[in-house]
């Protein structure tokens, strides 16, 4: 009975089976149940031709096969096989045969019990003869089916025996090929069932790690490569791999192959990694080599996911550090109406301490210890007046006289003020002036303090064999100085406090903590920026960016917010 056949094709194709293991497996059920030698299962999915083929010789086998070229996409002939047989097969598909011959039924099936006849698919007139016999098979059927997306399949009976197909059994023969039919559009169904719950539940692990509190990037980059492979259609055999920024993040059994798809991630426009998956071994060819075109689509999602995790996550750390900034120029405002005050309050009676010691120191006949805790008076006061000044000077209470200056010249007289104390630390100190550098409307004092101030912090950062580089370049409407060192480096933690007036690493005798301040109320009273770069024991980076206009100009051109970038 032909129903067991027909149940057991629609089991094969319950079960979800990959094209080839579905079209091996009912070739096989077919031979066992029509007792022919040889059966042949044809199908045209996607535009490539599958071909399954079950005997006597062995395991039923299915590989995808070169086809001959068709208008219609639908032809199940194979190239360099039997020419009048393809031929035939190829006129029975594109349903170019004539149904009223007597080798031909209603339905398209052709039959015979004798190859060894000539025969001819159109009326005489319309086509030319073909001799199916090839010294192997007596008694043929080829039955063809339709597929539900436009594609077509044959099924090609084969026996040694003459009159092996009987007549009264072709309509069975044409009921197994159209349940054939339908059981490809269930095997399909269930498949990418299948496989949609596989790649959503890919996506939704992504989805879900990401969105977990105090998980980091990282994290989220080697979820992504352990789930990747479990969406694909061959997961035993496949591995991913992510590349993002420089850093590189695997699966545990990742391996470089042939059969590789590789996927950009891109953000705001800009590719900043890409995503690789690969199969070890290989596999049937499918839509693009061995991956199938859900794949690729489950490949593309996920990289679209991942930009959208990694864009959240960069506008969240910047918002995080626009508020740090806020909370930080807060603090600089508080401490700088403070420092104005308090050295307002002392700068008088500081006055009046200094005269009156300087005075005193006058007086003749002193005794030699008063003489000497007057200079010690004298010297405390002196130290005094210079922090009221920096207090002054970080608070922009000190008037600046802005003129052109120009920066090298700057740089050139402060590093001649400072060259003894760097041959003494034994460290090696290189200009790098910029020959075009633009003039600058600054303070030239006060842009010789800057300088200072940032090249001592590196002499103090340095160590005997270290190298510092200053250095001027221009663009984009400003003008910057450098100062690099190979010193000690700064800690997330150091950074965030270094402008922070009274804050200093040194010993107690080792600086007030104002110089960093300082250079930071100079900058922003000239309308720049200035940047700092640093890692524990690699060094630092101080970048100074100045508009070459004065900070009024710049403010009505927009120079000014473009030498803050």
């Amino acid at each position: 009975m032909h129903g067991d056949v027909c149940a057991g094709i629609l089991e094969c194709a319950g079960r979800g089976l990959l094209r080839q293991d579905f079209l091996s497996e009912v070739t096989q059920r077919i031979r066992d149940w029509c007792r022919c030698d040889a059966v042949e299962v044809r199908m045209v999915a996607r535009r490539k031709l599958w071909c399954a083929e079950a005997s006597e010789e062995g395991e039923p086998r299915c590989e995808m096969v070169p086809g001959r070229r068709s208008d219609s996409g639908r032809t199940l002939s194979c190239r360099d096989a039997d020419v009048d047989l393809e031929d035939l097969c190829e006129e029975i598909v594109e349903r170019r045969v004539d149904l009223s011959l007597p080798w031909f039924t209603g339905a398209g099936t052709f039959w015979t019990g004798d190859t060894h006849e000539t025969f001819q698919p159109k009326p005489t007139g319309g086509g030319g003869s073909c001799s199916l016999a090839d010294g192997h098979f007596r008694s043929l059927v080829i039955t063809p089916y339709e597929l539900e997306d436009g594609g077509a399949g044959l099924v090609i009976l084969k026996s040694r025996q003459r009159n092996h197909f009987l007549p009264d059994q072709i309509g069975s023969y044409e009921h197994v090929a159209k349940i054939l039919g339908v059981a490809a559009k269930q095997r399909r169904a269930q498949l990418a069932l299948r496989e949609r719950v596989k790649e959503l539940t890919c996506l939704y692990g992504i989805t879900r790690i990401a969105a977990r509190p105090g998980v980091t990037l990282e994290q989220i980059l080697q979820t992504a490569t352990e789930l990747i492979p479990k969406g694909c259609l061959h997961e035993d055999l496949a591995s991913a791999q992510i590349v993002f920024d420089d850093r590189s993040f695997a699966s545990r059994s990742f391996e470089d192959s042939p059969h590789t798809h590789t996927q950009d991630i891109t953000v705001n426009g800009s590719k900043r990694g890409t995503i690789k998956v690969a199969y070890a071994t290989d596999l049937p060819e499918l839509d693009v080599g061995p991956f199938t075109k859900e794949e690729l689509d489950l490949i593309e999602v996920v990289a679209g996911e991942l930009t959208l995790v990694i864009d959240a996550r960069e506008i969240e750390e910047k918002r995080n550090s626009l508020e740090e900034q806020l909370r930080h120029a807060d603090r600089l405002a508080t401490i700088g109406q403070l420092a104005a005050g308090v050295a307002h309050e002392l700068n008088e009676p500081l006055v009046t301490i200094l005269g009156r010691a300087q005075l005193a120191q006058k007086v003749s006949g002193l005794h030699e210890q008063a003489k000497t805790d007057l200079d010690g008076i004298v010297a405390a006061s002196l130290h005094a007046r210079d922090v009221i000044s920096k207090l002054k000077l970080f608070a922009r209470r000190a008037p600046a006289r802005k003129v052109e200056s120009d920066l090298n010249e700057v740089v050139r007289d402060g590093l001649a003020l400072l060259e003894e104390h760097v041959e003494k630390a034994g460290i090696t100190l290189e200009t790098r002036l910029d020959p075009e550098l633009p003039i600058v409307v600054a303070d030239r004092g006060q842009l010789h303090q800057v300088l200072i101030n940032l090249v001592v912090n590196a002499l103090q950062a340095t160590p005997p064999g270290g190298r510092i580089v200053v250095q001027t370049e221009h663009g984009g409407g400003a003008i910057a100085l450098v100062v690099e060192d190979t010193g000690s480096g700064m800690t997330e933690e150091t950074l965030k406090q270094i402008f922070t007036p009274f804050f200093t690493t040194k010993d107690a005798d080792g600086g007030t903590g104002l110089g960093l301040a300082v250079v930071h109320g100079i900058v922003s009273a000239h309308g720049g920026r200035i940047r700092v770069k640093s890692e524990v024991g690699e060094g630092s980076r101080f970048v100074v960016r100045l508009p070459r206009t004065s900070p009024e100009q710049a403010e009505q051109s927009g120079v000014g917010d473009l030498a803050k970038g």
